[in-house]
């Protein structure tokens, strides 16, 4: 019997136990589980699926890696032993199953034949697309994990520190120390060139990626100008639209399109490009070392992009299917967040202020009115839930936890 098949991985980090996190995973079906490194995956799994309980491979562990790299089959061959055994539940836990693709002709086996479920983490879909393009074919659903939200936190969540730093596990579990929360969040991009894109032969070369994902970070959240982007990183603009590519098959970012009811006009958009965490846009401008100052340009635009990103994790954990979009019209007026679902239709703009400018929430008002079955928010960070002339103006958490109520 082999036996460090029941996980290795109990000495590998555990922040982030005691916060309950907001994806509701499935106990009926097998799964994969995708986020970015360092949000929490086998965390979250190790608390759903104890390991001295649940058969788990974690493909992290070198041992673990090359014996179902030599021989694949294996995993069939553990699990009977330990079913034999009664030391299983009918589940087998597979932490980071990019790093071995093959194992997903096995899981499909498993799942087809002998009826066993699987959870599996993963931070990048590329490598798994390679190896097995189907993902199971459907066999499989499909879960993201984000760095911690401010539901998730709850009393322990401050907006500033949110801004500077973001919410990866291991930059919260460092909130009392600014100078090693910065090593830290310089060590995760540095870390995410090493291991995702130069180990795994993302990018041929490794200078060019840099350039450009110090660029992408700067251009977070904005309306992406791939020509102007690829002279900043000295790229070809067909590498940067790779490079994006990459950045979102790796949970980097996530791209947020413009507002067309039909796709097609959609698609011929430009869309914007939003990067997960602030801490990591922070990380990858080397704007780390002054934290930012509340009324600035840049702790607006960084309000923004946190309140996009709470929205994003909130509509992905609750499931709520609402497709996100901006608008931008043809006199370049803006909203920043267009949620529709159905008929159903808001418009919100995202103000770091604690009272919005009259001139902003009626502007925002006529932008609506030409929106069918459109309601206009505004969020920000005023402390009293007001409506102005059609336009609800609500403090921003308030407003998301009204949106997917």
């Amino acid at each position: 019997m082999y036996q460090p098949l029941f996980a290795m991985s109990e000495k590998r980090c555990n922040i982030g136990t005691m916060i309950h996190r907001s994806v509701n995973l499935s106990k009926a079906q097998s799964f994969f589980l995708f986020g970015a490194r360092g949000t929490g995956k086998s965390t979250l799994l190790r608390k759903e699926f104890p390991p001295d309980k649940y058969f788990w491979v974690d493909l992290l562990h070198p041992e673990q890696e090359m014996r179902y790299a030599t021989r694949p089959e294996r995993l069939l061959e553990d699990w009977r032993q330990l079913r034999s055994a009664n030391k299983q539940h009918g589940w087998v836990i597979i932490d980071e199953v990019q790093r071995l693709p093959k194992l997903l002709d096995i899981a499909h086996i498993g799942i087809e034949e002998h009826g066993i479920k699987f959870a599996m983490t993963g931070s990048s879909t590329v490598k798994l697309r390679r190896g097995a393009a189907n993902l199971l074919a459907g066999r499989a659903i499909t879960f993201n994990l984000y760095p911690f939200s401010a539901l998730e936190l709850g009393a322990d969540f401050e907006l500033e520190d949110a801004l500077n730093f973001g919410t990866l596990p291991r930059s919260f579990a460092l909130r009392h120390d600014s100078k090693e929360r910065r090593r830290f969040l310089a060590s995760y991009v540095n870390t995410y060139l090493r291991e995702e894109i130069q180990a795994e032969q993302l990018a041929r070369r490794l200078e060019p990626f840099r350039y450009f994902l110090e660029a992408a970070a700067a251009a977070s959240g904005t309306i992406l100008n791939v020509a102007k982007l690829s002279r900043q990183a000295h790229i070809e603009p067909r590498t940067a639209q790779r490079y994006f590519a990459l950045l979102e098959d790796t949970m980097i970012g996530f791209y947020l399109p413009a507002f067309e009811r039909s796709v097609r006009r959609r698609q011929a958009k430009h869309q914007k490009f939003y990067f997960f965490d602030t801490g990591v846009v922070r990380a990858a401008t080397q704007s780390l070392k002054a934290n930012i100052i509340d009324g600035t340009y840049e702790f607006g635009r960084l309000f923004e992009q946190w309140v996009i990103i709470e929205i994003v994790k909130a509509n992905t954990y609750s499931e709520s299917d609402y497709q996100l979009s901006y608008l931008k019209t043809a006199d370049g007026s803006e909203i920043d967040l267009i949620a529709a679902r159905g008929e159903k239709t808001l418009a919100i703009e995202i103000k770091s202020t604690a009272d919005p400018d009259i001139t902003a929430v009626r502007r925002l008002a006529r932008l609506a009115r030409g929106i069918s079955m459109c309601q206009p928010y505004i969020f920000c960070r005023t402390s009293i839930a007001t409506e102005i002339e059609g336009v609800k103006v609500l403090p921003w958490q308030q407003g998301i936890a009204e949106l997917f109520a």
